[in-house]
């Protein structure tokens, strides 16, 4: 008796490579961001590589759509491969999407301060970024206005503490966000300003970003100044806004903490009693 070969359905070679290119660009999206937050590289390699990334889960949802409708034409193996390849995709292309609305939406700026007239200055950065980056000096008036329109909430910090007391508050701040510091000196009164200088990192990909905090004694309180700028790129994305309003709003928080004092409880001297008997009996 002859054995029946029972065919197997044929599968769709476009739906399978589809997922081959989304599983891909898994790896090269880790490498990029490996090789952005260990600064092996500069900026432009890092982000030619996240592009590159990108583009193939562009491709690779183009493909599986394609391979969608060979399926079902053609009553074909490969659904789950094609939906695989779409959901990795998108997936990658999600956060990169999310950024491209906000880049629509806000200026493309990449320099915030709480001071346009007279923003702290970088002193220690110029020597740490490359002549690829941005410069270190402020755009001026226009970047003044159009950071107006869009974060009309980015103003100084005025406390009624003292200059060193909020001085030791954004210390603390910076130091609890683990930003490199790379340049310090307290206030001395009637003399000079306090100032910091850090670097921060962006979260995903680790952009170095640097901030700069200028604390002036303004009489019996102070005044308290926040530039933050990117080093690369024209747009922020609003990050830079975002990390002055927190960083202003933790020190204002830990410079107006009191203290609490102890109370000191009065010591009672209390006359022993002649009479044991007049003792309340002991259980």
């Amino acid at each position: 008796m002859a054995r029946r070969r029972i065919a197997e359905e044929p599968a769709s070679r476009l739906a399978i490579w589809a997922r081959r290119l989304a599983v891909f660009s898994l790896p090269v999206v880790m490498l990029a961001i490996i090789i952005a937050r260990a600064g092996l590289l500069e900026i432009q390699p890092v982000l030619a590589t996240f592009a590159a990334a990108l583009a193939m889960a562009v491709i690779a949802i183009l493909m599986a759509l394609v391979a969608l409708g060979s399926v079902w034409r053609h009553g074909i193996e490969g659904l789950g491969a094609a939906i695989t390849a779409i959901l990795i995709g998108i997936a990658l292309l999600a956060y990169p999407a999310y950024l491209g609305t906000k880049a629509f939406r806000l200026p493309a700026i990449a320099d915030i301060t709480t001071d346009p007239i007279d923003p702290p200055r970088f002193e220690t950065v110029g020597r740490l970024r490359s002549r690829e980056a941005n410069p270190i000096v402020y755009a001026g008036l226009y970047a003044a206005e159009l950071q107006k329109a869009a974060y009309p909430d980015v103003v100084p910090l005025e406390t009624t503490t003292s200059a060193q007391t909020a001085y030791d508050a954004a210390r603390a701040v910076i130091t609890k966000r683990r930003w490199q510091v790379i340049n310090e000196r307290p206030p001395q009164p009637g003399r000079r300003d306090g100032y910091i200088e850090a670097v921060a990192r962006t979260p995903i990909m680790g952009f170095r970003d640097d901030v700069a905090v200028r604390i002036r004694a303004i009489g019996q309180g102070a005044r308290v100044d926040v530039r933050s700028a990117s080093r690369y790129g024209r747009h922020d994305f609003g990050t830079n806004a975002a990390r002055v309003r927190v960083l202003l709003d933790d020190i204002d928080d830990i410079a107006n903490v009191e203290k609490p004092e102890k109370a000191v409880r009065p010591v009672q001297k209390t006359n022993q009693p002649a009479n044991k008997a007049n003792q309340p009996a002991k259980r």
